[in-house]
């Protein structure tokens, strides 16, 4: 018994569970981290015809808890439990189901018995769902938001690996402290940075910047880390704002009329991201409608619809002189995630581009 007493002391020291006794012999079990799983819908909860249907299916049809049954090697890296939270295709997110999921991510995050959290989500707007908690969730813990660009039901379905990557990177310690994460086609990406690049490809999701790192058996391999404010760092809290301000997009293109800004601007937002073409670069007949939107008190941030790159500061545009924004690396999608979490509160326009700056 003392000898006993002795070996359950030594594995809680060494994060072991309780021993196992067996035939007067002690054995310890390593223990496994909690993970929640907050499923949203999407194509990893969809299902096709046939095995044959990679691109036609129904998104959100398949609940959280067949999905974790389905995926038994779970248990193998962590003590699993999944909420349904939505069960929607993600072009249907809108500002409250982000406040929703959110505010249930910041509630998990503050329990002891939680050691990370998988959120499942269609691949359209998922690259706005990781960037927004990487904004208001001020924990360190893993958080880790995924998707599929196949059904479960289709012939090579990527879904399944990509939930069990999700699930090891959540309960990991290595994983940390480096934000919202995105784990698809074996890569760790940067909630702020990854955008859907191609509609069609498992490797939909990429980066500009690159991936943190690489996801492979289990196992993480680190090759940066991200250097822009993020979660515990950030001076957002969603536990201290009820809904995000509103704000929309109006993008650049050949013969835009600038009747689109003109209609945004009466519309009661608090800012307008101009998706400008090139460095951001608006087109000489918009001007003089963004200028009097910026009169108004509205905020004017310019982005890029290119999908590389980054907006320069009075560059193709006097922005000093407009009391204007830019978006610097982020695409009009992440910029007005930005912008609607900033607006919460009272922020100028100085302000503004620092954060645009810092996060």
């Amino acid at each position: 018994m003392q000898i006993d007493k002795k070996l359950r002391l030594l594995a809680v020291k060494i994060g072991l569970t309780a021993l196992v006794t067996l035939s007067g012999f002690a054995y310890a079990q390593a223990v496994k981290p909690n993970v929640v799983i907050l499923a949203t819908g999407g194509t990893i909860a969809g299902a096709g015809a046939s095995a044959l249907n990679s691109a036609s299916y129904a998104a959100a049809k398949v609940p959280v808890d067949k999905l974790l049954a389905g995926l038994p090697e779970l248990a193998n890296v962590a003590n699993v439990r999944g909420e349904q939270v939505a069960q929607i295709a993600s072009e249907s997110f809108d500002n409250e189901t982000l406040m929703k999921l959110g505010k249930r991510v910041s509630a998990l995050v503050k329990q002891a018995d939680v050691d990370g959290i998988v959120v499942t989500h269609g691949t359209d707007t998922l690259e706005e769902t990781a960037y927004f908690l990487s904004l208001v969730i001020r924990t360190s813990k893993p958080i880790v938001v995924i998707g599929s660009m196949r059904p479960g039901t289709a012939l090579s379905a990527d879904g399944a690996l990509n939930l069990f990557n999700a699930v090891s990177v959540a309960g990991s310690k290595d994983a940390a402290g480096k934000g919202v994460l995105v784990t698809m086609n074996d890569e760790i990406q940067s909630g702020r940075d990854v955008s859907k690049t191609i509609n069609i490809k498992t490797e939909a999701f990429k980066s500009q910047w690159g991936p943190l790192g690489m996801v492979v058996e289990g196992n993480n391999y680190w090759f940066r880390a991200p250097v822009k404010r993020h979660t515990a760092q950030s001076e957002f809290n969603i536990d201290e704002f009820e809904a995000l301000a509103p704000v929309d997009i109006v993008y650049g293109y050949g013969n835009v009329p600038r009747t689109l800004v003109d209609s945004v601007g009466k519309s009661g937002v608090k800012a307008l991201i101009h998706g400008g073409t090139g460095n951001g670069s608006v087109a000489n007949r918009v001007v003089p409608a963004l200028q009097e939107v910026r009169a108004k008190g509205v905020q004017v941030i310019r982005s890029s619809r290119v999908a590389e790159g980054f907006v320069l500061r009075n560059a193709e545009q006097p922005d000093d002189k407009y009391d204007w924004v830019v978006a610097h690396d982020l695409n009009p999608q992440k910029a007005r995630i930005l912008a609607a979490v900033a607006l919460t509160k009272p922020v100028s326009s100085k302000d503004l581009q620092r954060i645009f700056w810092q996060y």
